[in-house]
């Protein structure tokens, strides 16, 4: 009997198949990480796709004319339904706990999609220190209990970002999806490029780009605990990425391609020292506002 058989020779391939993932949870916590991102790129992408249709030519977003081509043909009724209620043009009378709720959803399909990535470092540490723990027949929480603390600071987050996008459409008589005004869109931009130098900023960035000291330092076999530490992680991340999140009031709540970058913009940002990445981005976000303030005026 080999050593992969973890002491169950009367197992079949399925059951070796669960012991193994039973006795690994990094693997569990991949496969589900996988699973998510999968879901909320599709997600997006349909999202995507159907605003890229409604839209008018003259009002269209950059890449409108690409995804138009490559328009899904049908789609499951339940699905179809929720992005028809995502790109419903107004609020009907009564619908504002709805409306409010499927906001609240396609922001943390965003959040899921553009911020999961940045946080692999980190889970896959978890993962680790997991593994050995067990390894030496320690007790150790799930690490799906870290991933849940962390997505339930960006589940408040979207539910705040919900609130901002649905106040915007009530102010500006704004459609779903619109870009901002060039002035609003300036003092977004501006925020977000400021935030880029600021001091926490790089303090959470820190935080972000060395998990291993915390996670280590802060174990614990309390599931509560983990929980908690994936709340200040998914904070210290909240802090890194949140004034990006506003650039897509300026593009178009749902441009896949802004998404996109962003994500990219994230991941590079926690993964390369010092702050050539985010000072080279706050620099191009203030630039990108003064450019929107001089041609408003």
């Amino acid at each position: 009997m080999s050593s992969d058989d973890f002491g169950f020779p009367y197992l079949d391939r399925a059951g070796l198949a669960a012991a193994r993932l039973a006795a690994r949870p990094g693997r569990a916590v991949w496969l589900a990480f996988a699973a998510a991102m999968i879901l909320a790129w599709g997600g997006i992408a349909m999202l995507a796709l159907r605003a890229a249709e409604i839209r008018q030519p003259g009002a269209g977003l950059a890449g409108d004319g690409l995804l138009r081509h490559v328009a899904p043909g049908s789609m499951l009724s339940f699905l179809d339904s929720f992005v028809a209620l995502c790109l419903t043009p107004a609020v009907a009378p009564g619908s504002g706990p709805a409306q409010f709720m499927v906001a609240t959803a396609m922001w943390f399909l965003m959040a899921v999609a553009m911020m999961l990535p940045s946080a692999a470092p980190m889970i896959k540490t978890y993962c680790e220190i997991a593994d050995t723990a067990a390894g030496k027949g320690e007790t150790a929480v799930h690490p799906l209990v870290l991933v849940a603390g962390y997505l339930s600071v960006w589940l408040a987050a979207s539910i705040g970002f919900a609130a901002l996008d649905l106040a915007f459409r009530a102010l500006f008589s704004a459609e779903p999806f619109a870009v901002a005004s060039p002035f609003v869109a300036a003092v977004l931009l501006g925020i977000a490029g400021l935030y880029q130098f600021s001091a926490l900023k790089e303090a959470c960035l820190k935080k972000c780009r060395m998990p291993f000291p915390i996670l280590f330092s802060r174990w614990s076999t309390r599931p509560a605990a983990i929980f908690r530490l994936g709340v200040d992680e998914g904070l210290w991340c909240f802090g890194c990425c949140w004034a990006l999140m506003l650039v897509m009031f300026c593009v178009g709540v749902m441009n896949i391609f802004w998404m996109v970058l962003l994500a990219l913009v994230a991941v590079v940002e926690k993964q390369m020292p010092g702050r050539l990445v985010g000072g080279l981005a706050g620099t191009i976000l203030l630039v990108w506002a003064g450019a929107l303030l001089f041609t408003a005026a």
